[in-house]
Formats: structure tokens, sequence, C-alpha cells
């Protein structure tokens, strides 16, 4: 091994690696994960379940379902939305005969981002202004995630970053519904057959939602990061309980598999 090679395993996990163990370490053996546009957390996330207790998982790109746990590596920058993924597809339908069998969706889960997120979960990926035609910021737009949020079990908001522009009392546009106005009915008044969403994680912490209002809770901050800061960065009232642990740390061998097998380029470690 070169030196360089023995520093990058001695280092200590980054940030980004460790909201992606955490969100693998959330995903079982059996379900389909599908990953939103421009998302490298989450996609590192569900090639690592994949390679460490998901052997029966299916990743789904572009409406290929694949398995790829025999590969010695699963590099970031070859999948997305790169079309050559196909050549390790066991299946591949349109769009319309996916979205004919949401029914099926129950054992999947999805990972959006978002320019703006409120209290409850809702989402923006429109854009940021109080006019369509006119706005300050546009976003790259819903891109089916509505659909795809309505209908899967359940759903993960992952972001890049965590301010309180990020994180606002009410989004300019709601690209995706997450408990809408609040209250654990909210989506079946809304009839929305999905499970919601379960996490929202940030550079900064991770956040669930509480059980009655389902408003956004925090439930870790990661190392180096603290509860006043992540409220200071947040643009409403955040329920804090009265002890917030540290996020766990990757064990050796989630860390070793993730730079060796999912990220040996160091996508994660430049974030």
């Amino acid at each position: 091994m070169s030196t360089g090679s023995a520093s990058r395993a001695d280092a200590p996990p980054s940030t980004a690696e460790i909201m992606a163990v955490f969100l693998a370490r959330d995903l079982r053996d059996g379900e389909q994960l599908q990953v939103g546009i421009g998302l490298p957390v989450p996609e590192a996330a569900v090639r690592l379940a994949h390679l460490l207790h998901g052997p029966n998982m299916e990743l789904i790109f572009l409406g290929a379902r694949m398995n790829v746990a025999h590969l010695e590596r699963i590099p970031l920058p070859a999948f997305g939305w790169d079309n050559r993924i196909v050549r390790w597809a066991e299946s591949f339908s349109d769009r319309g005969h996916r979205f004919d069998r949401t029914g099926d969706w129950k054992r999947r889960v999805f990972f959006i981002g978002g320019i703006q997120v409120d209290p409850y979960g809702n989402t923006n990926l429109i854009g940021v202004g109080s006019d369509y035609r006119k706005l300050d910021f546009r976003g790259p737009g819903s891109v089916g995630t509505p659909t795809l949020t309505s209908h899967v079990g359940r759903y993960h908001i992952v972001l890049n970053s965590h301010t309180a522009r990020t994180f606002v009392p009410r989004c300019d546009f709601i690209s995706t519904v997450g408990w809408g106005q609040g209250g654990a009915d909210a989506r079946t008044m809304l009839a929305l057959p999905g499970g919601g969403p379960q996490y929202c994680v940030t550079p900064r912490a991770v956040m669930d939602f509480t059980p009655k209002e389902k408003r956004l809770r925090l439930r870790h901050v990661h190392p180096g990061h603290s509860v006043e800061e992540v409220r200071a960065h947040t643009g409403f009232e955040l329920v804090v309980p009265d002890v917030v642990p540290e996020t766990p740390l990757p064990d050796a061998r989630e860390l070793a598999v993730l730079r060796e097998r999912v990220d040996p380029e160091g996508v994660l470690r430049r974030l």
C-alpha cells in the first residue's frame, strides 16, 4: 500500500462520510433504492448498504433495476445520470410502466434535496422569490419528485448546506409535500399514500420528525458542531430534546468499504 493510500485509510471520517454511513445503516435488505439528482452522499449510502448488508437490494437508476454487489468497486462518478449504467441492468422499464405500478413502491426508499425546507419537511426545488416569472434564484425544478415522494414507503431529505436561507418558516414554492401543515394524519388528509419523510440530514446535523406534530426535531449533531450552532443556522424553532448525542461515527469496516469500493476517488472527502 502506498503512503497516500495508508494516510487516506487512517484519516478520520469527513462529515459527508459520517452522513453517508448514517443513511446506509437505515437501509434494509430487499428494499428498492432510488436517489435524486446531484446527491453524492445518498448515492454513496445506497452503494455502501448494498455492499455491506443488502445483497438483495435493488438499485434503481434511469429506469434500470440492478444488483451490483458482485462488483469490486461501485465508484460514485459511474452512476447518477450516466446512461452507461444500463450495462448492469437486470431489467428496464419505461416511465409510464413505473408510474402504473405505484402500489409496489412500499419497499422503495427515495432521497431528495431542496433549496428550501420548512418545519414540516415540505421542500422547494423550484426557486426562491415571490414571482415565479422573475425568481431571485431558479432551482432545477421538481424533476419527478412529487410523484415519487407521494408514493414511496419513506424518503430522506439530504442537503448540501444548512443555513437559515435553506430552513425557512414557509417555502416560497412547494415541490414535494412532506407533512403538509403538520399532524400525524397530514398525509392521509392529503390522500398521499406514501410514508413521508423520515430523516433530514445536513452537514451540521440529523433531524427527524416528532410523532404527533410531525415537526422537525434535532436528533444528532455531527462531531465539531453544536446544538447552539444548528439553532442559529435554522430559520425557525427546531424541536430540541434535552439530550442531543453526536452522530455515530463509522466503524473501521464501514469506512474501509466506503473508501476502497464506493468512493476511491475521495468525492465525499472533498465536499
